[in-house]
């Protein structure tokens, strides 16, 4: 499709949005950060889909087309794989279909009275929305659309994902700190209160603020937090996480399976403060986030071969994820680690100390580690100056030349870590080492 038409499209797409919120007048809750948004939208949507109408972006859409795009519609997968940056062999005349079904259903719906729209379906009370930040600009293109009453500000890190595209990542703050900044006296702000550059933005708004994390301090608090470790057909594999989340000094219980490491706590922790503000109780909350599924691709684990454990986070990486995914494997005990492990990008001047601080990390964790990505090999080269005999380290450029090989580095009742940037494909290894 051509670079005009599309600018066209998203300004119709964007208005049409814009004019579709104004209508409606659905509560907006936007999430932000470098890392955690898409595993918060869903547990927040996993709590409040038991109790009201909510919407929620599909996979990443999440940008100047995908948030009007989720604003308009519950478009299915198979609608917006049509449009998607990675979309390849999709003819134009698919993609215009699609858009013009877009414009025609959407302005069909201003048309008509807000007591037909109800009778035939109604439209969503709340959208719960990501923000993404890639470049400078984007949150304010955002809120141009949409305007939340609750915002949630993840974590940032010191060296955040998409740093390559700002000046410094102060500049990614103060561009994420937007959603903050828009929100009315009666909104609400929901803060890390783990990550004090995250915390310090209270000053930035006129709106009520909650905070929430393990920290004594938070006014959503988690304590209590276990990586479940259990023994099946006599192999110790992960099986969840328990933790319990409190406030105003009453805690309940949550058990979350399929995942590890603390990043779906903090999400149920954000689900839980974003439930409170729609008077949920803890109880209901609690109740709500069992059902909650962790995303694909998101420290999820499968059944490996040989008897082994595969820790699926290969969606995407940054130094901040990816510290806390290695620190997850390094609680785990009685099992070799091994890690898959590809290139951050998107770090600019940031790139080389960065993946030299996460090749030392990895060398005090792992035992064997695969390094896929031109960038990557810096973890080779730090792990094998700590620990680390060169027999058990390997570097590719890409992932295709190791997976013909790759079971041959696992051993029963292995963990691996496999964790990069979504550009590095490593869901392939990940198909490459599920049980069959």
């Amino acid at each position: 499709m051509k670079k005009w038409m599309l600018e066209q499209l998203k300004l119709t797409v964007a208005s049409l949005a814009s004019k579709t919120v104004k209508k409606f007048k659905p509560t907006i809750v936007a999430v932000t950060g470098s890392v955690g948004k898409t595993s918060t939208k869903e547990a927040i949507y996993s709590v409040l889909s038991a109790y009201r109408r909510v919407r929620k972006n599909v996979g990443n859409f999440n940008g100047e087309l995908g948030l009007p795009l989720t604003i308009l519609g519950d478009w299915s997968e198979n609608d917006l794989r049509v449009i998607a940056r990675d979309s390849k062999n999709i003819s134009t005349a698919k993609k215009a279909i699609f858009f013009i079904r877009v414009v025609l259903v959407s302005m069909l719906r201003l048309a008509l009275p807000r007591f037909l729209v109800r009778y035939i379906g109604g439209y969503p009370e709340i959208l719960v929305l990501e923000y993404a930040a890639d470049k400078p600009g984007d949150i304010k293109y955002l809120l141009e659309i949409a305007k939340p009453q609750i915002s949630i500000l993840t974590a940032i890190g010191d060296v955040p994902v998409h740093v390559e595209f700002y000046d410094s990542p102060e500049a990614v703050l103060r561009e994420k700190v937007r959603i903050i900044e828009a929100l009315p006296a009666a909104g609400l702000a929901i803060l890390n209160a783990d990550e004090p550059r995250v915390l310090s933005c209270e000053e930035k708004t006129r709106a009520t603020v909650l905070s929430f994390g393990f920290h004594s301090n938070a006014d959503i608090q988690i304590k209590d937090f276990e990586n479940k470790i259990e023994m099946i057909d006599g192999v110790l594999r992960p099986t969840g996480i328990i933790f319990k989340i409190g406030y105003e000094g009453s805690f309940v219980p949550v058990r979350i399976g399929g995942t590890l490491g603390r990043t779906q706590a903090y999400s149920a922790a954000v689900a839980c403060s974003v439930g409170m503000a729609f008077n949920l109780n803890l109880v209901q909350i609690a109740e709500a986030l069992t059902y909650y599924q962790v995303p694909h691709q998101r420290m999820r684990f499968l059944a490996g071969v040989h008897h082994s454990t595969l820790v699926d986070d290969s969606y995407n990486a940054s130094p901040l994820s990816m510290q806390s995914a290695i620190e997850t494997m390094s609680s785990i005990k009685g099992s070799r680690k091994i890690a898959i492990l590809g290139d951050m990008r998107e770090l600019g001047s940031f790139s080389k100390q960065a993946h030299h601080d996460i090749g030392l990390l990895a060398a005090r964790v792992f035992s064997v580690i695969i390094a896929v990505g031109p960038e990557a090999g810096e973890y080779v080269v730090t792990a094998s100056k700590h620990r680390v005999a060169k027999k058990n380290l390997l570097h590719v450029e890409r992932i295709e030349e190791v997976l013909p090989v790759l079971r041959d580095y696992i051993k029963e009742g292995d963990i691996v870590l496999i964790k990069g940037s979504h550009s590095m494909a490593l869901e392939k290894a990940v198909v490459a080492l599920q049980e069959i």
